[in-house]
This record gives C-alpha cells, sequence and structure tokens, in this order.
C-alpha cells in the first residue's frame, strides 16, 4: 500500500484524504434546496452503483490516501442492506472514519445497527424545530420522528452527533438561537450552513443568511469560544458557547470561500467523480469499475484530484448558480 500521507495532494497544494459517496438519490423528502418540486425523480435502482462496486472502489481510494468516508444520499438509509454494507466498509484497512449523512427518519429503528457496524459520527439534516414549518421545508416530514431519531442515536453514544441547519431567510432565521440552545446541555454540534442560491424554486440568492449575522445572533445571549478543528475535518468553524456541553459550527460557502482548506472528492451514486461540488469535468467510473481494473482506477482518481479547482465556479460574476439537484451529486 502507498504512503497515503504523500499520495494526493491536488495542484493547489491541498491534500485530499476525505471521499463523499452517494449510494443513491432516493429519498423519502423533498426539500425546497435539495431537490425541489418537479425535480426528476433520478436513476433507476439498476443504475446505481453496486455494493462490490462502491466496496472495490472505496478500497481503492483508501489504498492511495483517503483516510475519511461519508456516506450520502439521497437518503442512504433507503438503500437496501445498507447496514451490511456500512459493516463491510468499517473493515476497510486503513480507513479511519465512517461517517454517515442522514436526514434522520430511520434513526430511530436503525440508530444501534449504524453503531455497531462502524459507523462512529452521524450528520443529521434538521432544518426547523417546529413542526409546520418543518413540514413545510421537507415537503410533508415529521419532526417528531427525527427528533425521536436523535434521541436514539444520543442513547447508543455515537462519538459525534451533527446536527446540521441550513438557515434561510425568512424561513428559519429566527430558530438559530433555539438550535444553538440545544448544545447547552447535550453533547451535540449544531452546525448552521450558508444557504447557496441555486437556481430553481426557492433558490434565490435572497435567501441566504451570511455566517457572521448567524454568530452575532448567537453573541446575543452568549459568548462565543472557538475551538479547534477536528482532525479529518470538513470546512466548518467551531465555537462553544459559554458553558455549554455541546458546540455550535458554522459553514459559510457564500460569504467567506472555504475552497482553500478543501479536502475532498465526490462520487455519485451513478458512479460519475467529481472534484467539486459544482465541477464540470466530471468522470464516469463505471467503465473501469466493471472491468475490475484497480491500477485505471488508481490512476483515474488522482487525475480527478489532479483536475481539482482552485475553488466552485457558482459565484463568480455574473453566475447565480448551476442547475443541479443536491440530491443528485450527494449534498
Amino acid at each position: 500500500m502507498e504512503d497515503p500521507a504523500m499520495s494526493l495532494l491536488d495542484p493547489h497544494g491541498r491534500r485530499i484524504n476525505y471521499l463523499r459517496l452517494s449510494v443513491t438519490d432516493r429519498c423519502n423528502l423533498r426539500c425546497s434546496y435539495c431537490r425541489p418540486p418537479g425535480g426528476d425523480g433520478g436513476p433507476a435502482v439498476g443504475e446505481i452503483l453496486s455494493d462490490e462496486d462502491l466496496l472495490f472502489l472505496a478500497r481503492t481510494a483508501v489504498g492511495i490516501g483517503i483516510e475519511k468516508i461519508r456516506i450520502t444520499g439521497g437518503e442512504p438509509l433507503l438503500r437496501k442492506g445498507i447496514v451490511p454494507l456500512l459493516s463491510r466498509f468499517g473493515e476497510i484497512p486503513a480507513l479511519k472514519k465512517l461517517v454517515l449523512t442522514t436526514n434522520g427518519f430511520l434513526l430511530r429503528e436503525m440508530a444501534g445497527d449504524l453503531r455497531r457496524a462502524g459507523v462512529e459520527s452521524l450528520n443529521i439534516s434538521l432544518d426547523s424545530l417546529v413542526p409546520d414549518r418543518f413540514a413545510r421545508v421537507t415537503g410533508g416530514g415529521r419532526l417528531r420522528a427525527v427528533l425521536e431519531g436523535i434521541e436514539k442515536a444520543q442513547e447508543y453514544a455515537f462519538p459525534h452527533i451533527k446536527i446540521n441547519v441550513v438557515v434561510m431567510r425568512g424561513v428559519n432565521e429566527d430558530e438559530v438561537v433555539r438550535f444553538a440552545s440545544l448544545t447547552l446541555d447535550r453533547p451535540l454540534t449544531v452546525r448552521f450552513i450558508e444557504h447557496m442560491p441555486l437556481t430553481g424554486k426557492d433558490c434565490g440568492p435572497g435567501l441566504t443568511v451570511p455566517g457572521e449575522e448567524i454568530l452575532c445572533k448567537i453573541r446575543e445571549i452568549s459568548r462565543l469560544t472557538p475551538r479547534d478543528k477536528e482532525d479529518l475535518g470538513g470546512p466548518a468553524r467551531y465555537f462553544r458557547m459559554e458553558g455549554a456541553v455541546g458546540e455550535i459550527g458554522i459553514i459559510t460557502p457564500v460569504s467567506c470561500h472555504f475552497c482553500g482548506d478543501c479536502n475532498r472528492i465526490r462520487v455519485t451514486s451513478e458512479g460519475i467523480a467529481k472534484g467539486c461540488l459544482f465541477s464540470t469535468r466530471d468522470v464516469d467510473l463505471k467503465p473501469i469499475l466493471a472491468k475490475g481494473d484497480a491500477e485505471g482506477l488508481r490512476n483515474t482518481l488522482r487525475s480527478v484530484v489532479g483536475k481539482k479547482p482552485s475553488g466552485h465556479l457558482f459565484l463568480r460574476e455574473g453566475r447565480h448558480g448551476e442547475s443541479v439537484h443536491m440530491s443528485r451529486i450527494g449534498g
């Protein structure tokens, strides 16, 4: 096996050690910023990567320097056989972190199995603590189901439980303090994410609440102490409210680009490798996976890293976002 410390450097000197791997683009919710009404249904089940292809891809990626894999969707818990698949991911030598992003709807039933499968961190999407507002944002979701899932995850003592909140002006910005207060007596990390102005219904730039405005709302009730970034972490900056058990995080793709610290690539459920969320230099891995060509896959993943842009394109002057559905590219 190659030395991971020397393996994956992109043209801008960034070490790439994090793979976001989508296992399905199916979802049981229809959030406005992810899969707006009228969006396509995505690929048929037969078009997504098989378990063996996903494992071959993951093992190969770890062999050239990937240390953290995040399983995403769609909603990954909807994939048939996801728990045994996660167990097999967890057995990959040299993989340091296996983490999962979910909307939390199935956590109440699956949290124990996920923990036993080796998942060490959960990112749970939750954009409102008001039941009828949550239903509007998610296209009919039940808030209680997600809250019960979070409680069950806490019972199984996941080392990291993160609540991801996309803050939208005129939608849920008035809940920032309430969300932050969840960390006062719970070992949770609540992360506030700027809404990215994609094209489509409910995706205009007017929805974006800058990260500093979010922090100012929290500072009105508490002093914030900066925290160190986590090992193999993503783009969040972390803080702790005075006397809090947990932490808050802020992710600012719009107001303060974090591309200079980007450490990840992603592969969609259909096997499309992307060096950036909004990359136009996509590479179809399916032909290589079909051949079981390990050397070809290693070279192709290195090529994706080698062509990784310095930053995303969707905020360049005169551009207001790409016509993409986040569910199709792993969020």
